[in-house]
């Protein structure tokens, strides 16, 4: 579905739950908040992920528990600061000898019956000042307590941290682990962008959960409880007016939370279409230049970037608003303590030092809470990228390997395929057809089959399932007479090699690039091979020669001479069966005669599949297979097939005459 994208754009709460699942494929929300589809049992699961650091999380416990009850105690001890300070300041303006019985009594037979009030609640010794020795022991208490919390939180968090890093280290672990037991239907059914985006970006997302919002979440639970049960002692009817501001919050979280949150979906789709219509400008830049089509590009810019500014501006609105109207709030309830608690004081039900620490709390009561929102809001950000990450991790692996039979060494080559049926969809092939259906074939070793036939034929699947890269439905496949599922993957693999029609280079030199085909060989049997494929001519006219680094991309090294590159590495590797798709279709005519010699030097000696859309290649072929819906409707050699006059002389009247 496509979200709106209007500056009055509205999204039903259906919408809103189809629209965020979408998003998260999608490249350009990789970092926007999600919602996890099963929150509770995924936590369990994110936490289940420190459960081999049971002892040190106890610890991690304990020092984050000492260091919220000492945080927590020291307004109080400077309470107890502020009623010396003030009680001093009373008893010396009383006359010396007295007691505070006396004193309060005079109070009152002079009429001051509040001050009275005020005066019964302290601890009064007439004629005395400020009792300085007691007010520096107490100001020692409240540093030593501030202190020893700062401390016990930095040690908890240095050790969860360690533990959250080590935690992660081993769920990456695991994740490349499972990537290399996936299937390629696995990779088939998904874009390459979501499987990057769930092993890294959720990785980091669950590594920043498990170390800031578990953390800081359970710090501020903690300090929230201690703060309440620190109001309650001191005064439980200035706790219950500091409680109401928790309602209050929690509505305006409700109301401007969920409308922000809907505004912020609209912004990422905003966003998505103007990132999309950007790279498809920069991309198709030359082709709107040739056709005129500069000014059209713009104004859909125009148009687009303004349904994300008013997007974003209603989403920041809301978004910014819910700190004003919770401070608000806040205000108030500081207000009614202040009031209340100065009446309190004065009619002596309270100390003046326990109003002060009152205050402190209240003031302290509101940061927990925004604390609580905030990390709420990354943990279920954090569990969305582990519920993501979990899914890759519960994917379903390839079959375990029979490895029942070995080749015992270098296979001679011969394959055969037998009454073979496959499909890509299981479900929907027990309804209906099979993609390839009772596909019988035997390419003897040393011989170079071709594969041709229109798109969509099954030529790429053929050669798939020859690399066990999906398991056929029925049938048999041998090599060797020896069935390939009775043979181990690695084994089976090991006797092939692969050139494909994008040549894959790694970041390296060119000598490395060859040698990933084998990794023990010599340098000097890299050259060797780069020789016998055509490379080495021109990597001796490179400044750095077989040195030369290279990226995936190539870099200055042109598309014909990466294929080489590939074809080389496939040459080191000495496989008994070769496998070339479309190795020549994306080089020009000039390139393709070197890399059509490079070709026939490595499949001399060994049976080979070669897939490609130009007949003009495989002329020379010992065997021509002719696929049509999944079938070989034809094989033999290029005379033969022509001189039956069938599909194959359709397919190459139609190519030659163009070539022609």
């Amino acid at each position: 579905m496509s979200a709106p994208t209007g500056q009055n754009a509205e999204l039903t709460d259906e919408q809103l739950a189809e629209y965020e699942e979408k998003m998260a494929g999608d490249n350009f929300s990789q970092n926007a908040p999600r919602k996890a589809k099963h929150f509770w049992p995924s936590a369990k699961r994110l936490l289940g992920l420190l459960a081999p650091y049971k002892v040190a999380l106890t610890f991690v416990f304990l020092m984050n528990a000492g260091s919220v009850i000492l945080g927590v105690y020291a307004p109080r001890v400077m309470g107890h600061a502020m009623d010396v300070i003030f009680s001093g300041v009373v008893s010396k303006q009383l006359p010396e000898g007295m007691d505070k019985t006396q004193a309060v009594e005079a109070m009152r037979a002079a009429g001051q019956d509040q001050f009275a009030d005020m005066a019964e609640a302290m601890t009064l010794t007439p004629g005395s000042g400020i009792d300085f020795g007691r007010l520096g022991e107490l100001i020692i208490v409240v540093l030593t307590l501030f202190f020893l919390a700062s401390l016990l939180m930095w040690a908890q968090g240095a050790i969860l941290n360690r533990l959250a890093v080590r935690a992660v280290f081993e769920l990456r672990q695991k994740v490349e682990a499972k990537l290399h037991r996936l299937p390629l239907s696995y990779f088939d059914a998904r874009q390459r962008g979501d499987v990057m985006s769930r092993t890294t970006n959720d990785v980091d997302n669950v590594q920043q959960a498990l170390q800031q919002s578990l953390s800081s979440l359970f710090n501020a639970l903690l300090t929230l409880v201690g703060i309440i049960a620190m109001m309650f002692s001191i005064s439980w009817q200035l706790a219950l007016v500091a409680l109401l501001a928790i309602p209050l919050t929690g509505v305006v979280m409700a109301l401007v939370g969920t409308r922000s949150q809907k505004q912020f979906v609209t912004q990422w789709k905003a966003t998505g279409d103007v990132n999309g219509h950007v790279e498809e400008a920069f991309s198709g830049h030359d082709v709107a230049m040739i056709f005129g089509r500069t000014e059209e590009l713009r104004e859909e810019f125009d148009r687009r970037n303004n349904e994300l500014a008013g997007a974003a501006q209603k989403a920041q609105f809301m978004a910014n608003s819910m700190h004003p109207i919770m401070q608000f709030i806040s205000y108030l309830s500081y207000v009614a303590i202040a009031v209340l608690g100065g009446v309190r004081v004065a009619n002596g039900h309270m100390t003046l030092g326990d109003a002060t620490a009152f205050i402190q709390y209240s003031r302290q009561f509101n940061q927990p809470l925004g604390e609580i929102a905030g990390m709420m809001q990354m943990l279920q950000s954090g569990v969305a990228s582990a519920e993501r990450v979990f899914e890759l991790l519960d994917a379903e692996e390839e079959s375990e390997d029979a490895a029942d039979a070995h080749l015992g060494g270098r296979a001679r080559g011969l394959v055969e395929f037998r009454d073979v049926e496959f499909s890509y969809d299981k479900e929907a092939a027990a309804e209906g057809e099979p993609l390839i259906r009772d596909l019988s074939l035997r390419v003897e070793p040393g011989q170079t089959a071709a594969i041709v036939g229109p798109t969509g034929a099954g030529k790429t699947t053929l050669v798939n399932l020859i690399m066990r890269f999906y398991e056929i439905d029925a049938g048999q496949i041998t090599l060797d007479g020896v069935d390939i599922r009775d043979l181990s993957r690695a084994e089976l693999r090991e006797q092939i090699g692969m050139v494909l029609q994008d040549a894959v280079l790694y970041k390296g030199t060119i000598m490395d690039n060859i040698r990933y085909g084998r990794l023990d060989a010599t340098d000097e049997e890299v050259i060797a091979a780069a020789k016998a494929t055509y490379v080495d001519r021109f990597v001796r006219a490179l400044p750095d020669g077989y040195n030369t680094e290279v990226d995936q991309d190539g870099g200055s090294i042109s598309q014909g001479e990466r294929q080489l590159i590939t074809i080389a590495r496939a040459f080191l590797a000495q496989p008994a069966l070769l496998i070339l798709d479309e190795a020549t279709s994306s080089v020009d005519t000039r390139t393709e005669v070197l890399v059509q010699q490079a070709m026939n030097a490595l499949r001399a000696d060994r049976t080979s599949f070669v897939i490609a859309h130009r007949l003009s290649t495989i002329r020379d072929a010992d065997l021509i297979l002719v696929m049509r819906d999944g079938q070989i409707v034809e094989q033999g050699s290029h005379a033969e097939l022509v001189d039956k006059q069938g599909f194959y002389y359709e397919l190459s009247q139609s190519q030659f005459a163009d070539d022609d």
